[in-house]
């Protein structure tokens, strides 16, 4: 049986700074400040549905009139009418209500609770339908919890039909256990010591609840279904693919075409990039115990030093990536912890390594894996020690960008961007399981760049920290970016579809 080590894979977000939407006068105990915050979350979803509302029958008449005709005016006002609906005041409330809850409550992996609950509550506030359950933890013995607390949920005038257009837009939900340290957020700071959101998930999550909003409010013009997909399990417990083994591509109408993205701190805020073909890399986990013979460190000669083994290992393992692979191949393998021994005059018995491999393909990241099993065992021979490795349950496959889908899917984003256009960008080695869903589903992944937010002077947190970096904040000023990235994709996609279907019937 294999093990994992939970060396989380990337991702990449950040957390703002204002004061909470909703303030607590005076001390209240854990089960009324909870009941208040989802009170709070429950009253704003109400607001935003209500708001929506009132505007649906100017939105509706875009919405029909997109859907059945081919005029480059109505695409326009479209745009501009998802623009309007994506900033409006209760929107906004809405959506710094629901990250802000979410943030304040960390959780992990598959251990999801309060997550799936706030999820499920605004699904119920705004009447969408959806089903519990997904993502189950098949690898109990690595990751704690039974799982089981993904939400896939959907919207369209006819949702149950088989033979409609069908999209999966996705969100990730869990946290990373990082002891937060980011500055001027005190009022929904993570309440769960060593617990956060510093991989942008809880605005992954809030940014696709705003799209359901936006679309559930023109639902009956809607042709065809928008598949929504909350997901747990993304940092290193592949929660994506038990969804997929789940039967999610499956499910009937079948999904076509699926899209996500992930908030970039290395980006300008409101900046939208991507590149066809690998975006993030294949990953993979490693635990190394080189196994000796401890005793005296006064006495060397009686024993057999495993830090000697390790250290030489560690340094092996650096020619593996600069001698036996092209340099015009992209691979890593970084050791990132090392232990052994806790006395200063005694040698230990064994070492441990731990770390990653990464490649921006399958092929490459086997073949890395395999001349890393072959110098992990010559090297621990030549100190006369033996080693055992152990790897994930299940590597990260590469997220790779269809091509074809790539080139239309670009000109959506470009719609929304501030930029008008969508950055190329280079490929990243860090992971992303959202790979499980592109490796089987011809898909886009996006980058929204947040890293020009926040302002230290005004005491709103800097919005560049990087991704698991314990000072990670967001920069919520672009959650009504990805709201609307969501929104575009998802009727326009709808509509590619259909016309394609159109185009095979009439030949």
């Amino acid at each position: 049986m294999r093990s994992v080590i939970i060396t989380l894979l990337a991702c990449s977000i950040i957390a703002s700074t204002s004061s909470l939407p909703f303030k607590v006068k005076q001390p209240v105990n854990e089960d009324n400040e909870q009941a208040i915050e989802k009170q709070h979350v429950r009253t704003a979803t109400k607001e935003v549905k209500e708001d929506l509302q009132q505007d649906f029958t100017s939105s509706s008449s875009i919405v029909a009139s997109y859907f059945s005709t081919e005029d480059d005016s109505i695409s326009m006002a479209l745009k501009e009418s998802i623009h309007e609906k994506a900033n409006t005041k209760d929107m906004h409330e809405f959506l710094l209500s629901t990250r802000r809850s979410l943030h304040r409550n960390p959780e992990l992996m598959y251990e999801l609770p309060h997550t799936s609950e706030t999820i499920s509550t605004i699904l119920d506030e705004l009447n969408i339908p959806y089903t519990k359950g997904w993502a189950k933890n098949t690898h109990q013995e690595v990751y704690p919890g039974p799982g089981g607390y993904g939400i896939v949920a959907h919207i369209g005038k006819n949702i149950l039909e088989e033979d409609q257009p069908c999209i999966i837009l996705r969100a990730d939900m869990d946290a990373l256990p990082i002891l937060e340290a980011t500055k001027n957020i005190e009022s929904f700071k993570s309440k769960t010591n060593h617990q956060m959101h510093a991989c942008g998930h809880d605005g992954h999550v809030t940014m696709l609840l705003g799209a359901a909003a936006l679309l559930k409010s023109i639902e009956s013009d809607i042709e065809g279904t928008i598949r929504l997909v909350f997901q747990p399990a993304e940092e290193g417990g592949a929660g994506m693919k038990r969804m997929v083994e789940e039967g999610l591509v499956e499910l009937k109408p079948q999904a076509k075409l699926g899209f996500g993205m992930h908030v970039w701190p290395t980006l300008p805020s409101g900046v939208i990039a991507t590149r066809p073909g690998a975006l993030m890399a294949a990953a993979e986990m490693f635990t190394v115990e080189i196994h000796g013979k401890g005793g005296h460190a006064a006495m060397p000669q009686l024993t057999i030093d495993p830090i000697v083994a390790v250290s030489s290992l560690i340094s092996n393992l650096q020619s593996i990536v600069s001698r036996t692979i092209s340099p015009l191949e992209s691979g890593v393998i970084s050791v990132t912890s090392v232990n052994a021994g806790d006395a200063f005059n005694v040698i230990p018995g064994s070492a441990i390594l731990k770390g990653t491999i990464r490649a921006l393909s399958t092929e490459m990241l086997m073949s890395l894996r395999g001349k890393f099993d072959h110098m992990v065992t010559s090297t621990a021979m030549l100190h006369d020690c033996n080693a055992t490795i152990q790897y994930s349950p299940d590597y990260y496959v590469p997220t790779i960008n269809d091509p074809d889908l790539f080139e239309w899917s670009s000109k959506v984003g470009a719609l929304v961007s501030k930029e008008g256009k969508v950055r190329d960008i280079e490929p990243t080695m860090g992971g992303e399981d959202f790979g499980f869903l592109a490796d089987v589903l011809p898909s886009t992944f996006f980058f929204l760049g947040q890293g020009s937010g926040g302002d230290e002077k005004y005491h709103i947190p800097r919005t560049d920290y990087g991704l698991h970096h314990p000072s990670f904040a967001l920069d919520e000023d672009v959650f009504p970016i990805g709201v609307e990235l969501h929104a575009n994709l998802a009727l326009r996609s709808l509509k590619k579809l259909a016309i394609e279907e159109r185009m095979k019937t009439e030949l």
